[in-house]
């Protein structure tokens, strides 16, 4: 257990964020009384450890900038809440994938400097586990890129965990790309592959792992960088997804935002913002090669996650299933005593589903309620 309760975090994680970033995130924007202490201390000591940004730097074109990858990525995508977490963790039992940690996620320029002596520490302070979920939370384990992409560029739809004033404008500027700029898409695209090597650099992997919801968004640009990326696609129950996604945004936004923000302009913006990324992602699908696409349903995946991910390796002619089966077969028989929260569906959760999410629930063959 860490010293710090997520629900109590005295400062946010642009504390990991260069300093660029940091003021083009927040300069001009309003900080809501309650939260300049919080504001202040994530901006002195952003100031502070953003020192070591230009270091990394110097290291990363030094030894990683002209390094060439041996595989394309593998990305599992899908709205938050779809199971994406845990698939991610059953393909990072196998060791030549490399992923971003946690620890990378918060200070994505302190990779290549001191990172021993921020990780020890990270190590007491952090909780233990996720608390909307019970998901383990350590610096090593493997984590979504997007909160370390929301440190190195302005671009990011994370920005709404700080400023969810501006949510849906972030929505439809950097989740979707729809209103993105060339300028920024070529900055996205410049910083994601940084992490990228940086990732496989500390993880040792030759083949990058990538879990990230936004991503869901981003695929022509994915496949712009990385023509033979592979992709999983996560899908499922909208209505089980809805109470997931409400509960995780409202319980994470809480400690980390610094504008004040009602329950339900949280639950409206995910609702909005759900058939934007499912309508971006049905148009953006077409970019990716014939062959390197697997959809399922996150309930048919859990039926046999060993069956099922025993196929993606097959259709996706992904490297590495001998040597990593027994690790596989191991982490999914842990899980398996998992329990999972459940959810009741609620007359309101029924109505604003069918209402804004009817679209993917007959596409997918789902049974409306």
């Amino acid at each position: 257990m860490g010293l710090l309760k997520f629900e109590n975090l005295p400062v946010t994680p642009l504390i990991g964020a260069n300093w660029d970033t940091f003021k083009k995130i927040t300069d001009n924007e309003p900080i809501d009384k309650g939260y300049r202490t919080k504001y202040l201390m994530t901006k002195a000591l952003c100031r502070l450890l953003s020192l070591s940004a230009p270091i990394q730097e110097r290291r990363y074109q030094r030894l990683l900038a002209d390094k060439p990858l041996e595989h394309d990525p593998l990305f599992i995508l899908g709205h938050w809440r779809s199971g994406t977490t845990f698939v991610h963790n059953i393909f990072a039992q196998d060791e030549h994938f490399g992923h971003t940690t946690t620890y990378q996620t918060v200070f994505p320029h302190m990779m290549m400097v001191a990172q021993p002596f921020f990780k020890f520490w990270m190590k007491i302070f952090i909780p233990s586990h996720r608390p909307t979920d019970g998901m383990e939370l350590t610096p090593d384990l493997p984590q979504e890129e997007e909160f370390a992409l929301s440190a190195c560029m302005p671009y990011s739809y994370y920005n709404f965990w700080y400023l969810p004033k501006r949510m849906l404008d972030y929505c439809d500027r950097y989740l979707t790309f729809e209103k993105i700029t060339p300028e920024e898409k070529r900055v996205f695209q410049e910083e994601f592959m940084k992490i990228v090597k940086i990732s496989l650099w500390n993880t040792g992997g030759t083949q990058y792992l990538s879990k990230n919801p936004p991503h869901t968004g981003h695929v022509q640009a994915l496949v712009e960088m990385f023509p033979n990326a592979k992709f999983i696609y996560l899908m499922r129950n909208p209505y089980t997804v809805f109470e997931s996604t409400r509960s995780y945004f409202t319980q994470t936004i809480a400690p980390l935002k610094l504008q004040d923000v009602s329950d339900d302009d949280i639950e409206m913006n995910a609702i909005l913002a759900y058939p934007r990324l499912y309508k971006a992602y049905q148009e953006q699908k077409r970019f990716i090669p014939e062959g390197n696409l697997y959809e399922v349903k996150f309930e048919e995946f859990e039926r046999d996650a060993y069956a099922t991910t025993k196929d993606i390796y097959a259709k996706l002619q992904l490297p590495g299933w001998e040597e990593s089966e027994a690790a596989i077969r191991a982490y999914i028989d842990s899980r398996k005593s998992y329990k999972k929260n459940r959810y009741e569906y609620k007359p309101r959760t029924i109505q604003l589903v069918n209402e804004h999410w009817g679209q993917a629930i007959d596409d997918w063959g789902y049974e409306r309620k």
